[in-house]
């Protein structure tokens, strides 16, 4: 009995210890940004250090930025565990950006009444054609015998632009279709038709490689599945049995997700602008100061990962030090003006994107642009009155003021602390008060004040 114990002990330190296998669940909801590229990379990498068997990124997304989404693929490709990228719930889609991560996955799901497509790129302004349109067929003119004339030179600059970016996505989707054996040709027609299909017709055309319901059912049908990991062909196994873990985003993602929306860093600009020329402007103050420096690191983060135009970024800071020179070197209007044209400008076309999720507000730009036109035009309101107030500091200051008679002949008053030659129409007497009403070199003219009830002798 005794030998049975310890045979029993020794099977239990000896034997390999089973651990229970998880399947990681990352959900990409909402437009691509560097927040979400942030979440999913790190997501792929925690993974891989904590021996997760699967990823499974749920999707849900209407496009994003290039620069993120190509991150994320990345990402997947050298995800060293397999991922599956699955559209769901019912309803939701995988446009765009979305597409091209569905591709890039080992794995292509969706669920019932999902699609995926209309990948074209968007960044300069949508593309409506990508080839010149064809003008209608005019008669032949007859031939002149005149010397030709050198044809005006095309501008065809923004189409050679839209078809450099086409063919570039257009490129990019086919590798990675051929690198997971997936449909090339209606790949190629989601870049450039902006084509879109529903789950089944995805199925049908090998673009996916199932349809689950959920979660649950789409581990049941990925159980034995052949895929490719870095060239070499792997069978998934227990794929049924895996305990799901859904990834949340920490409060390191939350706060890349709130300062890199692009109205967020655009009032954090701004802040942080205001802020260090009001601390500049008046030394000591510390609080402008210490917000400001705070607000401009953190919009300069936000920028770092953005699709940011520096013509607008700089439009912008001129446009603030214009407005704020403004104010303390009046100029009649002229830069107050011309800052708040150059604000609204640089406001506009600070983001270098079409995507609507990624654009600042114009609502916003109007408003910040509006109070900076009404902060500007008090303080010109209020110069304006400064220099229409009547002087009251030297000689010229002293007319209007109340003094005091100290001798009645000759004439003697005291204005301001000082003793002053006055005259006077009327007879004054010591003691009497005065008010000045002209001044004549070194002499004042004066009358005196008479309150109710008395009487001039």
């Amino acid at each position: 009995m005794l030998i049975r114990h310890i045979l029993f002990l020794a099977c239990l330190l000896f034997s390999p210890v089973l651990v229970a296998q998880s399947a990681w669940v990352l959900e990409i909801n909402g437009a691509i940004g560097p927040a979400t590229a942030d979440y999913v990379e790190r997501g792929i990498n925690d993974a891989s250090t904590q021996d997760a068997k699967l990823i499974i990124l749920k999707i849900d997304t209407p496009g994003g930025l290039d620069i993120s989404m190509r991150q994320i693929i990345k990402a997947i490709i050298s995800s060293p565990i397999p991922v599956a990228s699955y559209v769901s719930p019912s309803g939701a889609r995988a446009a765009s950006a979305g597409t091209y991560i569905l591709y890039a996955s080992h794995i292509a799901a969706m669920s019932p009444a999902t699609n995926l497509g209309a990948a074209t790129p968007v960044q300069l302004g949508g593309l409506s054609g990508f080839s010149p349109p064809e003008l209608p067929d005019t008669p032949e003119m007859p031939e002149i015998d005149e010397p030709t004339l050198p044809e005006p030179p095309q501008h065809h600059s923004s189409s050679s632009m839209e078809k450099k970016m086409v063919n570039d996505a257009e490129a990019y989707i086919r590798s990675l279709a051929q690198m997971r054996g997936r449909n090339e040709e209606w790949a190629a027609k989601a870049v450039t038709e902006a084509a879109s299909l529903s789950a089944q017709t995805a199925l049908e055309k090998n673009v996916i490689d199932l349809i689950a319901e959920d979660i649950q059912d789409l581990l049941r049908q990925i159980e034995g599945l052949e895929i490719k990991m870095f060239g070499q062909s792997t069978i998934l196994s227990n794929t049924n049995q895996l305990s799901l873990k859904i990834v949340q985003p920490d409060w390191r993602n939350k706060l890349l997700s709130i300062i890199t929306d692009p109205n967020v860093a655009y009032i954090l600009m701004l802040l942080g602008i205001y802020g260090l020329f009001f601390e500049l402007m008046n030394p000591g103050s510390v609080v402008p100061g210490v917000i400001g420096g705070i607000c401009l690191i953190l919009a300069l983060f936000a920028f770092q990962v953005l699709p940011v135009n520096y013509a607008g970024l700089l439009l912008i800071l001129l446009g603030c030090s214009f407005m704020i020179v403004e104010a303390f070197l009046p100029s009649f209007g002229i830069l107050g003006i011309g800052g708040a044209i150059a604000f609204i400008m640089g406001s506009i076309i600070l983001l270098d994107t079409d995507v609507p999720q990624y654009q600042i507000s114009k609502v916003l730009i109007i408003s910040i642009g509006a109070v900076s036109v009404g902060f500007f035009l008090f303080i010109m309101s209020w110069v304006m009155k400064v220099h229409k107030a009547p002087k009251t500091t030297g000689i010229d200051g002293i007319v209007g003021e109340m003094g005091e008679c100290v001798v009645a002949m000759p004439l003697r008053v005291h204005v301001h602390g000082e003793e002053w030659k006055a005259q006077s129409i009327k007879p004054i007497q010591v003691g009497q008060k005065i008010q000045v009403t002209a001044i004549h070199g070194l002499e004042l003219a004066v009358t005196p004040i008479i309150y109710q009830g008395e009487e001039t002798i």
